[in-house]
């Protein structure tokens, strides 16, 4: 009776090295069929192929080890595609996070010729209807789309007097948690669920607007800054940025137009 497939035949059939068949049997993941006990030589079956294709897949998304294990012990369907889905998220998490680092370094590296466009304005106080929370900055995305999706609900469309707007506290950034405030502009804010009536300052800004999707949103902040600077204007914060054109009315980003603008005072001569 034939003793099954070499490591070396095994290798070839699945087309992984023998050093990462060794590492896998080491770390339990593939152990051989059975082993000779006099030369220590591996046996593989030709019914472990796909065990450990599925498992070389899984790690060229730089699946763990551990979940490779957990993935590959479990018969459940259920448990094998929530484990694996876990992951992908955080893989696409990643790849966000490398785009939006890949767009701004481009856009760094090719800066705009241009002048940016700011626009010096006085706004008046003004109620609107807002939601306000202390929030860590990695927990600003899902906390901003839960807020507007609320704000939506408890402000029909035909009271909002304008695009919505968030107010981002200076402490987010500098320190990594933060006050942010979204809100719709309308005449008589309600008090539903988290929705509170805000008054917003008087306040002088200095605004511009980004085109575009956010991956490099942090450019026109900075060219912002760099204006503000130059015309001697200090920033005072926080930041506001008005969602004119945003993915919740366009899915298509080039469409997308944010104002960003800074309370700002001019700095004595």
């Amino acid at each position: 009776m034939s003793r099954g497939l070499t490591i070396g035949e095994f290798a070839q059939a699945t087309q992984l090295s023998v050093r990462t068949l060794r590492r896998y049997h080491e770390s339990g993941l593939l152990e051989p069929a059975s082993i000779d006990p006099s030369s220590g030589y591996r046996y593989y079956t030709t019914g472990q192929i796909p065990s450990a294709q599925v498992i070389h897949r899984l790690r060229e998304l730089d699946v763990p080890l551990a979940e490779v294990g957990k993935i590959i012990a479990t018969d459940d369907p259920e448990i094998r595609a929530e484990l694996i889905a876990t992951h992908l998220g955080r893989l696409q998490d990643s790849l966000d996070r490398t785009r939006a680092a890949v767009t701004s370094l481009q856009r760094l590296l090719r800066p705009d010729p241009g002048e940016l466009a700011v626009e010096l304005r006085s706004e008046p106080a003004r109620i609107v209807a807002a939601i306000t929370d202390v929030v860590d900055l990695e927990d600003v995305l899902p906390w901003y789309d839960g807020a507007m999706a609320e704000l939506d609900s408890a402000v029909p469309s035909h009271q909002r007097l304008g695009p919505p707007g968030g107010h981002y506290d200076n402490e987010l950034f500098t320190t990594g948690r933060g006050t942010v405030v979204v809100y719709h502009p309308v005449a008589a804010p309600p008090s539903y669920g988290r929705v509170r009536p805000l008054e917003l300052p008087a306040v002088d800004l200095a605004a511009t607007i980004h085109h575009g999707a956010h991956d490099d949103i942090d450019v026109t902040y900075g060219r912002l800054a760099t204006w503000a600077h130059d015309h001697t204007l200090t920033v005072t914060g926080p930041v506001q940025e008005t969602y004119t054109v945003g993915p919740r009315d366009d899915p298509n980003p080039t469409s997308w137009r944010t104002e960003i603008a800074w309370p700002v005072f001019r700095l004595s001569s």
